[in-house]
């Protein structure tokens, strides 16, 4: 792929929009050899550890060894989570996997906010946990890679190979817009992946401990995010004024 590297200032659209990929990845083995030609070491790899994070994980070993991976630990993600982490990076030593914690930690932001902010103010809580130290992750880096699929929600079904990220002022690379879950299921269990045993509870989405449900086959994939409030991104994703 002759596509040269892009930048925040000089993205106009994704150079693959017109691309159909037709091979056994849907494109994102040549997605990510291309980010990782363009981008070397400046790009770095958001992994919430879910069952995409896993196969990208897996994809990216084989191109890049050595790839930055960052796990946003709001310090309540559920216990199977950290386990996982641990076998990943045992399976993968040579990856540079790091877990990025927020400037407050839960007692602070407790005495700030109050107990549990997660309840009474979702959208702040992902705030002050993911979005600003992210931020400070993302920091003068280029590009970042997601795991976003189409598939997974109404708010995603427009993602690109390559996106203009407002929110982080930086290129948004996703990989894996054309899989399916049963995509991502059958490379899992094809290469023998490790994975979040609460995916076999009926977990699709797995984030916070407190924020996070399980869900039923005909909800949408982000069903068990945030049950009770009209909210089903962290902010991540999404282009909204901050919070403070």
């Amino acid at each position: 792929m002759n596509i040269p590297l892009i930048s925040y200032k000089e993205f106009q659209e994704d150079p693959f929009k017109d691309w159909v990929p037709a091979d056994e990845t849907k494109g994102a083995v040549k997605i990510l050899q291309w980010a990782y030609d363009s981008y070397k070491d400046a790009i770095i790899y958001a992994c919430s550890f879910g069952a995409e994070g896993i196969v990208l994980i897996d994809l990216i070993s084989k191109i890049k060894q050595d790839a930055q991976i960052v796990f946003l630990d709001t310090g309540v993600h559920f216990k199977e989570t950290y386990e996982l982490i641990d076998k990943v990076k045992e399976k993968y030593p040579e990856l540079n996997i790091q877990l990025k914690k927020p400037a407050l930690t839960l007692e602070e932001q407790a005495k700030q906010y109050g107990s549990e902010l997660w309840k009474s103010r979702p959208d702040l809580c992902c705030f002050i946990r993911k979005v600003k130290p992210l931020e400070e992750v993302l920091q003068g880096v280029p590009a970042w890679i997601s795991g976003l699929r189409r598939e997974q929600s109404s708010s995603r079904k427009d993602t690109n190979f390559v996106n203009k990220d407002e929110r982080f002022r930086s290129i948004k690379v996703c990989p894996l817009i054309y899989w399916t879950w049963e995509d991502v299921w059958n490379y899992i269990r094809e290469n023998n992946l490790p994975y979040n045993p609460l995916h076999d509870k009926g977990y699709h989405s797995i984030g916070c401990e407190p924020c996070t449900s399980p869900v039923t086959n005909n909800e949408d994939f982000r069903a068990g995010r945030w049950a009770g409030f009209h909210k089903t991104e962290c902010g991540l994703h999404t282009f909204e004024k901050k919070l403070k």
